[in-house]
């Protein structure tokens, strides 16, 4: 058994660091790693539109703002040549392995800039890395059939020089003239998120090398000033498209390549990438996942026991649910994004995670704004059962085919709608304002959605036990797949529901439980010995198995393992090591990213899972929180 003190204090500690993360509107904002990814795209989209910016009689129309984009270049390149890793490569972030996507757009910011690398051999290293890995061959293996993240990095690289325009894929940018409604006949999901890739860099492929089939070419051209009228609604007040700095930083520099440096999307880009950009000269790959972020602490919260409805932050939480349709994507209202900011898109993880937070309000303080919570839960709820795929999982943005991340179901999301959905079942019925009719036909709904979810999930179960996650990933096993992410999501949910009986919940247990390291943690690969166990470890990873076990194991040995984990845990809070971030984080593209907030907010609820079980206190008085959150903050 984990000493009990220890135990409890640790949980404290843990619990006080991540109360003084809230900002005066009582959430959580967070922040995300910098990027050497992110930052690439960056330089070379402010060197392409500084290049191609307007000038009067031989001088920049606006100088003072070309000088300061050439400075902040100079800083950003010395900070990407600090973070070149040893093998000659660079990761998506300061903790991450190599990869050819990331290498081949630092390497392309290299020779757009035509500034040398005062470090000596950088750019030989890179080059001898790349080729090494394959160069576009590699690029292929990496992102297979998926073009939407391959084909800017070869126009990245193509705009640098590095390969021929014949080798980037033209895209069909003249797509984003067709109505909505067109595009479920054409099998593509309406809108997509990758719409702006598709007509910026569409269009940057087309004239730099024109196809040679005529009627091609003039359907394309006729739809040019068209398809960037579509571009220009897309883009959001704040510039940035999706909040992301690679996507925005793609749009960019393809128009500005072009001649359209002076474009109103172009210019509002740069004013976005200018304004997201750290004072190292460094951009994360997204602005920031307040909304994720608040979420999962509120629910890691409620698990150990506290009461949320004392953090002060319900106002916010319910001004983030989207109101309108998003011109993305085309769905309804009702949805909630990973941040607050303008150019976010609801989506189904976010959606869940608010709708559990909402519950977890309503039940430590019913009093507190009941109608506009029940009237926003209402909304979520019929906001993720109109996104269930056929297969009866749920993807992340919009229903679809199957053929990109976005659209394809998985099990991590699958999970943690089922999980929102259950939660939700009795009050949305009850709803004051609905029918009756009404009532029972949100209720047939919400059944027929949770029983094909579950099918949907027997049906994901890999042989040996497990599920694997969409959005979450883990850099050191082969197929940078995480397994315990996706298994605990789903063990969850099976929990929730009762499920824990099956077939399927116990297999995925024992899995589970082989995959514990001899020192108690969980995040090396299986196999690893003690050292690479060690090295490997994670906070995230061993918190969520240790939850798991805690909550839903059923036997001794499950019993044992949590309370070894749990030491581990204790140890690392004691070392200071509990906010070390793992790059667990896997975005579309295969994106890689750690969050400062990750490791804080999933130990709180291990730990507080731990100490509500092996300590019961009284429930907390209403002074408790804010009295801890300011004693935190001091």
């Amino acid at each position: 058994m984990v000493d009990l003190d220890r135990l409890s204090a640790a949980y404290e500690t843990a619990r006080c660091d991540l109360l003084a993360e809230t900002v005066t509107a009582g959430h959580w904002i967070g922040e995300l790693s910098s990027s050497p990814l992110a930052t690439a795209t960056a330089i070379s989209a402010l060197t392409l539109a500084e290049r191609h910016a307007p000038t009067v009689e031989g001088r920049f129309a606006d100088e003072p703002r070309e000088c300061r984009l050439s400075a902040l270049i100079m800083v950003s390149l010395r900070w990407l040549a600090r973070h070149q890793n040893a093998d000659g490569g660079w990761g998506d972030t300061d903790k991450s392995l190599s990869n050819i996507a990331t290498t081949m757009l630092v390497r392309a910011a290299f020779a757009l800039t035509c500034v040398p690398a005062n470090h000596p051999g950088l750019l030989e290293r890179a080059d001898a890395y790349i080729k090494a890995q394959g160069g576009r061959r590699a690029l292929r293996r990496r992102f297979g059939k998926d073009k939407t993240f391959a084909v800017p990095i070869l126009t990245n690289c193509a705009l640098a020089g590095l390969i021929p325009w014949r080798q980037v894929p033209a895209l069909p940018f003249e797509l984003a003239c067709l109505p909505q409604r067109l595009w479920k006949l054409l099998r593509r999901p309406a809108g997509t998120y990758a719409t702006p890739a598709l007509v910026a860099i569409g269009q940057t492929r087309f004239f730099h090398g024109k196809p040679w089939n005529p009627i091609s070419r003039l359907l394309r051209r006729a739809t040019v000033d068209k398809s960037l009228k579509v571009l220009e609604g897309l883009q959001p007040a704040s510039g940035g498209f999706l909040e992301a700095t690679p996507l925005t930083s793609f749009v960019v520099m393809s128009l500005a390549s072009i001649g359209r440096a002076d474009h109103a999307v172009v210019l509002k880009g740069v004013e976005f990438l200018l304004a997201s950009v750290r004072p190292d000269g460094s951009w994360p790959i997204d602005a920031n996942l307040a909304t994720w972020n608040t979420t999962s602490a509120i629910n890691a919260l409620d698990a150990a026991g506290e009461d949320v409805s004392e953090l002060g932050c319900l106002d916010w939480l319910l001004a983030c649910q989207r109101r309108e349709t998003h011109p993305h994507t085309g769905i309804q209202a009702g949805g909630w994004s990973w941040t607050d900011l303008s150019g976010a898109v609801a989506d189904a993880d976010d959606t869940s995670g608010a709708l559990l937070a909402l519950a977890a309000w309503r039940k430590c303080d019913p009093s507190d704004q009941p109608e506009a919570i029940d009237t926003a839960a209402t909304g979520g709820v019929r906001w993720l059962l109109d996104l269930q795929n056929a297969d009866g999982g749920w993807p992340t943005f919009c229903r679809g085919w199957g053929k990109l991340p976005f659209e394809r179901s998985s099990s991590d999301l699958t999970a943690h709608a089922l999980r929102a959905l259950h939660t939700w079942r009795s009050r949305v019925n009850g709803d004051s304002h609905a029918t009756p009719h009404a009532r029972t036909d949100l209720d047939q709904r919400i059944v027929a959605a949770i029983e094909r979810g579950l099918r949907y999930l027997q049906a994901q179960q890999h042989a040996e036990g497990h599920w694997t996650p969409l959005w979450f990933g883990n850099q050191y096993r082969q197929d940078e797949q995480n397994p315990i992410y996706g298994t605990a999501k789903v063990l969850a949910a099976l929990g929730d529901l009762k499920q824990l009986e099956t077939p399927e919940a116990q297999r995925a247990l024992e899995w589970l439980m082989s995959m514990k390291h001899a020192n108690g943690t969980w995040g090396a690969p299986a196999g690893a010995d003690c050292a690479t166990a060690k090295r490997m470890a994670s906070v995230e990873e061993t918190s969520l198995a240790v939850e798991t076990l805690l909550k839903y194991g059923q036997t001794p040995a499950h019993e044992a393992a949590a309370q070894q984990g749990l030491k581990w845990l204790v140890d690392a809070v004691e070392a200071n090591r509990h906010q070390e971030a793992s790059p667990i984080g896997l975005c579309l593209g295969k994106l890689w990213y750690h969050e400062r907030l990750y490791p804080l907010t999933m130990i709180v609820g291990a730990l507080g899972c731990a100490t509500r079980r092996l300590l019961p206190r009284p429930v907390a008085t209403p002074a408790a929180m804010p009295v801890a959150i300011e004693a935190a903050k001091t």
